[in-house]
């Protein structure tokens, strides 16, 4: 285990640890336009690129650690890379299959070098870097055509291929840990797992993985069908470092999923919720200190280990946040390392 490694685990036994909040909320405040996302690079590009958010770690660097400052001056421990639809299966609607290394390694540098630089300002609180590492944009569970239930867009080796190549390029870049986020379909998780372990194997590394799944709506399941206590033993076949929910529903509304993986798991627990529900404009209305409040039941139960924000979320909702866990406990677990 090498020595962030180490100061992961001994933090984690310590305190409750914050991540950071969104990215893509961050950066609809730049304003940024077609010809911002192209850069010089790729100002030729024979497709438009205008959304495509981790381009702009090759692009618009500055901004990119710009956002990684802020959350870092509002108190996170962890902060996620830029690299969300970083694989040739979601770049393919840019026609950037051939990009994917240099947007994994990039974004991981520049978070590792804001990381590095707040860390040696305050040794005592080690600030650390997670891959992040999204569901891409196609299901290996699921039928895209509702005609044909048997059809898949996707296979279990393809998507094993392309979390791969993101996972090295990501870990050549200087991330410490490797967040598998925002899982709809558990077979999609399933293979970035496999992948991940295969890593571990042929450099002799032990790779912290952080697992984050999504509970799309009422219901209390994935979009795939899974109850949280069915993805939980899911994804417990490897050592994880946590697993955890994110995104589809505030903090209020994943209390009870919380409560049901906190009470059977053996790892770390997490949970980024969004600032809320969306309003009928897609935007997020909750406050920091809203938040911040329902935030406080997870510390109280002794739910968290790790807690930060999603979609809406912002620098002031992880400064709130921080300011509140900081006066609570972490969750208690047997730790295996």
């Amino acid at each position: 285990m090498n020595s962030r490694t180490q100061q992961l685990y001994e933090a984690l036994n310590k305190r409750i640890l914050v991540l950071d909040g969104a990215m893509g909320t961050m950066l609809q405040r730049y304003k940024f336009e077609e010809e911002d996302y192209r850069g010089e690079r790729f100002k030729d590009w024979k497709s438009p690129v205008k959304g495509n958010n981790d381009l702009l770690s090759l692009t618009q660097p500055r901004a990119i650690a710009e956002v990684h400052k802020k959350y870092l001056e509002a108190g996170a421990d962890i902060i996620e890379t830029n690299t969300f639809s970083a694989t040739t299966i979601a770049m393919a609607d840019y026609h950037m299959e051939e990009l994917v290394y240099d947007l994994n390694y990039e974004s991981a540098k520049i978070a590792r070098k804001v990381c590095d630089e707040f860390t040696a300002l305050n040794p005592e609180k080690p600030r650390f870097v997670a891959g992040s590492i999204g569901p891409t944009n196609k299901t290996a569970s699921l039928s895209p055509d509702v005609n044909d239930p048997g059809y898949r867009a996707i296979t279990f080796d393809e998507l094993r291929i392309a979390y791969k190549q993101q996972c090295e390029a990501l870990l050549d870049g200087g991330a410490d840990l490797l967040l598998v986020e925002t899982i709809f379909d558990t077979l999609n998780a399933k293979a970035a797992l496999f992948a991940i372990d295969e890593i571990q194997e042929e450099r002799n590394i032990k790779i912290p993985i952080m697992v984050s799944g999504t509970i799309t709506d009422a219901s209390g399941r994935t979009l795939s069908g899974q109850t949280a206590e069915a993805f939980l033993v899911s994804v417990s076949h490897l050592n994880l470092l946590s697993v955890g929910f994110n995104c589809a529903l505030g903090a209020k509304q994943l209390t009870p999923y919380l409560e049901t993986i906190s009470n059977q798991s053996e790892f770390f627990v997490s949970a980024y919720p969004n600032a809320g529900l969306p309003n009928a404009f897609g935007h997020y209305d909750e406050t920091p200190e809203v938040m911040a409040e329902q935030i406080r039941e997870y510390a109280e139960k002794g739910l968290i280990n790790i807690i930060g924000g999603c979609c809406g979320t912002t620098p002031d909702h992880i400064k709130a946040i921080a300011e509140l866990v900081k006066n609570y406990q972490p969750r208690k677990i047997n730790l295996v390392i």
